[in-house]
Order: structure tokens, then sequence, then C-alpha cells
């Protein structure tokens, strides 16, 4: 794919239009704004045209049904009660990429802590996570642009994944790790508004938290390693990335958004392949 040399483009810092080749933002100093002439598709990408809060559910959603397809008679035969409804198996999920301890530690399968993120055990997880990110994702996208939005997201989930593999080595799937890290997100947003607005957010997102972390304790089933792990990721990223006074979406965290996402789909891809073999035999 050729990249044009010249053009004009909307700087992601300031707002401003600029042309692609200005080596620095002349409006507010950002540095290579054109990204080499790949800023326009990098705006499209992780601008108005791409709703990452809508995006992540409809993959949650779809990976979901592929994992009852991959072994339909499984999943239409529920054990364990009201969570055993619709419950993929769990050879259909390894093919998709859960992860475990051994799964990152023994095997290298790094990339099963970001596929992980959008693979659900059951009707009542997938619902209950989709309609926390829904709930959660447009504030934090508002606060922090939709680019610090994928990263938060991501980061946290595979944060608490790799806690619960190193920890527990046990197999576990889902967002809520997110879910957590998109709660710490709108704490640490919430102290650094301050004032009076500030600190009712910060007070009432962290009861939140609190309340769905305890909940963990009266569930089978529910890995709260996670959750720490994806409320921590989420404090630490958001608190790295988060936006200065004044700045929209910049480069870093833009280019780190593209990296993640690549990562996902080359787990995907890797997870494809697996499908093949499965089906094949």
């Amino acid at each position: 794919m050729s990249r044009p040399p010249n053009g004009s483009m909307i700087c992601p810092s300031c707002g401003k239009l600029i042309n692609i080749s200005e080596e620095r933002c002349p409006h507010c100093g950002a540095w290579k704004p054109g990204l080499w002439g790949f800023g326009p598709m990098v705006q499209r990408f992780f601008g108005s045209h791409l709703d990452a809060v809508a995006a992540i559910p409809i993959a949650c959603v779809v990976l979901y049904a592929l994992s009852l397809a991959l072994d339909i008679r499984s999943a239409l035969t529920p054990s364990g009660g009201l969570l055993g409804i619709l419950s993929p198996s769990g050879r259909a999920l390894y093919t998709l990429g859960m992860t475990s301890g051994p799964v990152v530690l023994k095997f290298g399968h790094w990339w099963t802590l970001l596929t992980s993120i959008y693979l659900h055990g059951n009707l009542l997880h997938i619902i209950f996570n989709v309609l926390w990110i829904r709930q959660l994702g447009p504030n934090v996208e508002a606060a922090y642009g939709p680019a610090r939005f994928f990263v938060i997201f991501t980061v946290s989930g595979a944060a608490g994944f790799l806690l619960s593999d190193v920890v527990s080595g046990a197999w576990t799937i889902g967002a809520s790790g997110s879910v957590f890290g998109l709660l710490a997100a709108l704490i640490v947003y919430g102290r650094r508004l301050g004032g009076s607005v500030g600190q009712v957010l910060s007070r009432k997102v962290l009861q939140w938290a609190v309340i769905l972390f305890a909940f963990g304790f009266f569930m089978s089933g529910v890995n709260n390693l996670a959750h720490l792990g994806g409320f921590a990721g989420g404090w630490i990223t958001s608190t790295l990335i988060a936006p200065r006074p004044g700045r929209r979406e910049e480069r870093g965290p833009t280019i780190i958004a593209f990296v993640l996402l690549a990562a996902t789909l080359f787990g995907f891809l890797m997870a494809l392949l697996r499908v093949g073999r499965l089906v094949v035999s």
C-alpha cells in the first residue's frame, strides 16, 4: 500500500488542520502528527469511523456464537443449572484461544492473554460483561479518547489474565478483567478532574468496583484474581497515558492501540488455524 507524500489532515493532538508531511505540528508541537503519511488511515481506524465501544461487544457476541457452533452438541447439553445454559465446551474455548498458566508459561502462547478477553463461558457471562462494557465504555472513551479506551480495555484484560495464569494457572476467559480496568480508569479520571464532580465520580465508581469484587466471592467460577489484575492494570495504564490538558488523541497511544489490535488479530489467526485442524479431524 502506497502512502501519500502530501495532503492535509486534522492534527490528532490539537484538532487543527495541518500538512501530512509536517515534522511537528505548527500549532501544538506534536511530533510526527502525520505518522509518516499514515495519519489519515490511523484516524479512520481510531477516529469517528470506528466505534470501539460498539465493536468490542459485537466481537464478543460473534465469538460466543462461534464457540457454541464448534461443539453444538455440548452447548445444547446444559450442566450446572442456570450458569450451564448455552455453555461452550472447553475444547471449543481452547480452540479459540482460552488462556491458562501452562498455555502461557509452558507453551508460550502469549496471545491467549488477548484472545481470552473476547471469549465467554455461558449466556449470563456474556450478557453481564457486554452490559458493563456498554455502560462504562462511552464514559471512558469520552474521558480518554477512542485509542486510549482500547489500550486501557486491552491491557487491563491481559493484566488480569497474566496475574491469574501466574498465581493460579486456572483456565479462564471473559471481559470482566477489562471491565474492572474501565472502572479503575474512571476513578483515575475523577481524581484528576478534581472538585465535587470528580470526587462524586471517583467515589461512586469505587463503590461499584468494591461491590462487583465482593460479588465474585459468592459465585462459583468467578476469577477474582483476573478482576484484581484488571483493576490494577487499568489504574496503571490510565495513569500513564492520561491525555494532557487541551490535547486530543496523540500518536503514542494510537500506535500502541494499533499494536494491541494487531496482536489480538494475530491471536485469533492462530486460533483459526486450530479451528481448521478441529474441523478436519
